[in-house]
């Protein structure tokens, strides 16, 4: 039986989009029928409901269905239940309109009391969408993390809604069979949907995942993720402009990459071939001056490119890595670096090269050797615009390191504040700026993105 998600419903009418506040009327002349909404949100939203600025539990997998809009009014609290295994999952033609402000942002994260909430708190935000990825359409591919829905088609421009200055907290939970579910997954989202402003912290497992689709977005944060920060599968075709990672040095995964990306986990060729286009992004991982933790000590990659994979990374700050800045693993992502279909460019990169134990102390390798050795890497990759720093002081941003208040802004004289080129990048991209990096002289992360969590009273 559908349900709205409402204490109790007597109306026998409804208008396209009901708006409702607590204890509100709904309804004009002829309709003296009420809805009263709950404090707590569980169950299937099959008719678009909107909530109006205020304090909400969200409990158990709640799902939106086809047809239904579930909008959140700027500067609203949405508190997971940490008690159940609870999640927000937008079905096939469901939307999530989530649009804060700069000064309001809209934030998911968990129920537990300041100081107690910690990352598998909850399942974080899931969308799918008609956008094409490269698993078969018949039968349709299901997500992962027991929300078990249907994603992918052929509508590139598919639209599941709106994120915008939106916080996601405390996320990662394992819903069954060692799968766990990020701070923010994208199934087969398409170009119609907006994702601007959006920072994941302390999740579990990835920061954002997108699997397939052709969604773009700017202005990223992933702050403290267990495992990846930026993962892309199963035939992404996207452009994101301006993300960050931070990288908490004592919660890191043992296999955890600031970027992931392979095709598929078979390292097939299905098409369309996962292709990011990725271009101002801060990469600042677990390793400073005071060293790690014990889990901080296994994190490996600024860049992992593997299984088929193509890529094009741009105007970016690869800092702090245990291992190699830029890896590429399979021969079809060697082979597609070779021809000029993958592009690494015009970077600026320091990584401490500890990873694995023997590896060859350059900041650019491949995993075989006869296709393209780790030297003639290097020498390829210098010659493309990127810099090899020679410390992570030498990019001279501003703090970029302080875990609980960071300030990625290049300080004057920084080489950062110099160097980007756009050339051939699509109108998405803003090619204003000569800065590499998320950053230029501005902080487009101030006043929404929120770097104490823990300690945060919601």
């Amino acid at each position: 039986m559908k349900k709205l998600l409402v204490a109790a419903i007597t109306a026998l009418t409804f208008t396209a989009c009901i708006k409702v506040d607590f204890n509100e009327t709904v309804g004009g002349s002829g309709n003296t029928d009420t809805t009263v909404i709950p404090s707590t949100l569980t169950g299937r939203i099959d008719r678009s409901l909107s909530l109006p600025k205020g304090r909400y539990k969200l409990s158990g997998f709640v799902y939106v269905g086809k047809g239904a809009t579930l909008e959140i009014a700027a500067g609203s609290v949405v508190l997971a239940d940490a008690s159940v295994k609870t999640a927000l999952i937008i079905e096939q033609g469901g939307k999530l309109v989530a649009d804060g402000k700069a000064d309001a942002p809209i934030v998911f994260t968990s129920d537990k009391a300041a100081g107690s909430r910690r990352e598998f708190d909850w399942g974080g935000i899931s969308i799918c969408g008609y956008a094409p990825t490269n698993r078969p359409l018949t039968p349709a591919p299901i997500t992962e993390g027991g929300s078990n829905r249907p994603y992918g088609g052929t509508d590139a421009g598919d639209n599941s809604g709106i994120l915008r200055y939106v916080r996601i907290e405390f996320a990662g939970i394992t819903a069954e069979n060692n799968s766990e579910l990020n701070g923010l997954t994208l199934y087969g989202v398409g170009a119609g949907t907006i994702i601007e402003n959006v920072q994941t912290s302390f999740c579990g497992d990835d920061g954002f995942e997108f699997f397939g689709g052709t969604v773009n977005a700017k202005n990223l944060i992933s702050f403290a993720s267990g495992d990846d920060d930026f993962d892309f599968d199963f035939g992404y075709n996207g452009q994101i402009q301006y993300a960050v990672s931070l990288r908490d040095k004592y919660s890191d995964d043992d296999d955890a990459n600031q970027i992931e990306c392979d095709n598929d986990a078979s390292g097939t060729t299905a098409t369309p071939v996962t292709r990011p286009i990725l271009s101002n992004f801060t990469l600042i991982g677990p390793y400073d001056t005071t060293g790690t933790g014990t889990n901080g000590s296994r994190h490996r990659y600024g860049n992992r490119w593997r299984r088929s994979a193509r890529f094009e990374f741009r105007n970016s700050i690869i800092l702090g890595s245990k291992g190699n800045a830029i890896v590429l693993e399979s021969d079809n992502t060697i082979n597609d670096y070779k021809s000029g279909t993958s592009i690494f460019r015009n970077n600026l990169v320091f990584s401490y090269n500890a990873y694995p134990v023997g590896a060859p102390a350059i900041a650019f390798t491949t995993n075989n050797q006869t296709l393209l050795a780790n030297a003639d890497f290097q020498t390829a990759v210098l010659g493309q615009g990127n810099t090899l720093l020679a410390d992570r002081n030498a990019a001279q941003l501003t703090d970029p390191f302080n875990f609980s208040a960071p300030n990625f802004l290049p300080k004057v004289g920084s080489p950062a504040l110099t160097g980007a080129n756009f050339s051939g990048m699509s109108a998405y991209f803003n090619t204003a700026g000569t800065f590499v990096g998320a950053f230029g002289t501005t902080n487009w992360a101030q006043g929404w993105a929120s770097f104490t969590p823990q300690t945060n009273v919601y």
